[in-house]
């Protein structure tokens, strides 16, 4: 049993996955629309969690948050389940696979059959779409491929309950009503207005703008802290969640530059469109920041100079994007 569902790759999985959901329910949404009416830009700084033994950091809220907040800017009826074992979540996905549903499931990579080696880490926060179910597998289409996957009952079970940080607990998420008419208008606003908010407004020091500032202050201390091979590879992390993990590039920023863009159509078009090009230049010190890690990471520099210019790199960024959103906050309906 397949449903009639369209597979179409994109640049996150999870704003893949919303706008394509969507697109099967007739409402034709960008995925760079879904991250800002999904207020999905953010930074966060969390040094105490490790993720594959190194200091966490995100550019994206939480998984399964540019979902929930996208639908319900967008006056749109969703569920999200969670379960206690793999037998009744799986029971659950047959259940909305046979009334027609396709549903976004949360998942661990590090066991995905279909993903590519070298895209395989303990990462719980991978999102695709479940659309049709024969003989014993799984069709899912995920933001990574090029074509739908195969997956059997046994290994789709197994990811839907990867272990450690953000385990999915085989979470599965589905709209049940959607509007036949949307204005964005509303969405376009409260989505810039959430974001300029979580990046400037948030009174805690590992989050938004101060949470750059906090990275940039570590980053010059890690080679003397951790040593260079520790920190080198503390720096990779930053690079995989930056340019890896399905964001698009640059932490996001690239995604969030198009949504402005689109979003200076709908309205606000003078204002949205200046603010889209104060963060072209953002995107381009995110990738000056890329291109000096890489290289520190390959040894073709001194570790000692790097880290300090990196670290000096990371302030201006953190400057450049508190000026920009607190820009971006003094539009008015």
């Amino acid at each position: 049993m397949i449903i009639d569902f369209k597979h179409k790759q994109g640049g996150h999985c999870e704003t893949t996955v919303t706008s394509n959901l969507l697109r099967f329910n007739n409402l034709d949404i960008t995925e760079a629309m879904v991250l800002g009416v999904g207020a999905g830009i953010y930074f966060t700084y969390l040094p105490f969690i490790k993720v594959q033994f190194a200091p966490l950091m995100t550019f994206r809220s939480i998984p399964n948050q540019i979902f929930q907040t996208a639908c319900k800017q967008l006056g749109i009826q969703y569920k999200v389940l969670k379960f206690k074992t793999p037998a009744e979540a799986m029971s659950a996905l047959e259940e909305n696979l046979q009334k027609g549903i396709p549903t976004g499931i949360q998942v661990g990579v590090y066991h995905l059959p279909f993903f590519p080696p070298e895209y395989r880490m303990q990462y719980n926060m991978h999102n695709m779409i479940c659309y049709g179910m024969e003989n014993g597998k799984f069709l899912i289409s995920d933001s990574v491929m090029e074509e739908p996957q195969w997956i059997s009952y046994d290994d789709l079970a197994r990811v839907r309950f990867a272990k450690g940080a953000f385990a999915p607990k085989g979470k599965m998420y589905f709209m049940t009503h959607v509007p036949s008419d949307i204005d964005l208008k509303m969405p376009i606003y409260k989505g810039i207005k959430k974001a300029c908010y979580n990046m400037t407004k948030i009174p805690f020091w590992l989050v938004g703008t101060k949470g750059i500032h906090a990275l940039a202050k570590d980053v010059k201390k890690w080679p003397k802290k951790q040593g260079n091979e520790k920190a080198s590879f503390f720096l990779g992390q930053i690079l995989r969640m930056m340019e890896e993990v399905g964001t698009g590039g640059a932490g996001y920023r690239f995604m969030f530059t198009a949504f402005l863009q689109e979003a200076s159509g709908h309205i606000f078009k003078d204002e949205l469109m200046s603010s889209s090009l104060d963060f072209v230049e953002i995107c381009k010190k995110w990738r000056a920041f890329t291109s000096v890690a890489v290289k520190n990471c390959k040894n073709r520099s001194k570790p000692t100079e790097d880290y300090g210019m990196l670290s000096d790199i990371l302030h201006d960024i953190a400057e450049a994007e508190h000026q920009a959103f607190k820009k971006l906050d003094k539009v008015k309906m």
